[in-house]
């Protein structure tokens, strides 16, 4: 099944990714991609679509999806570095992945949550992402 990254969510001060699930009255319902356990976070709790973040360049910006695809195409099969891999291997990886990085906008930090967020798609969801076609078809079919 395909992972659709604008419901794949980042709460920031959580572990880990959320799938939205439906919205309630005070903000949002979300389901951990590890243990599947719902919970409700307020509107204002620091929600992030994955769809929304980007990778600064020395030309622009790289959407995540764009920077999955690439980890994927540089890792295989084998899991990204963890968040206490050390900062030279990360910088590595994403010399690998992301030439042209802008050093000085894409931090360590950023670099480990970004191989954080690999991980857990690649253990508990899929690295084969919904397109704007699909979900605009999908949207077409429900109205």
């Amino acid at each position: 099944m395909k992972t659709d990254l604008a419901k794949t969510l980042s709460i920031r001060g959580q572990h880990g990714l959320f799938n939205y699930i439906a919205q309630s009255r005070t903000g949002a319902i979300v389901e951990a991609f590890e243990d599947k356990k719902r919970s409700n976070f307020s509107a204002n709790a620091g929600i992030t679509t994955l769809e929304d973040i980007s990778i600064y360049t020395a030309e622009g910006e790289v959407k995540l999806k764009e920077v999955f695809g690439k980890m994927h195409e540089v890792l295989g099969e084998a899991d990204a570095p963890t968040a206490k891999a050390d900062a030279a291997d990360l910088k590595a990886l994403f010399a690998k992945v992301i030439p042209n990085y802008d050093a000085d906008r894409f931090y360590v930090s950023h670099m480990k949550k970004v191989c954080e967020w690999y991980n857990a798609l690649k253990n508990y969801a899929s690295l084969d992402f919904v397109t704007d076609e699909e979900r605009e078809a999908e949207a077409q079919k429900e109205a």
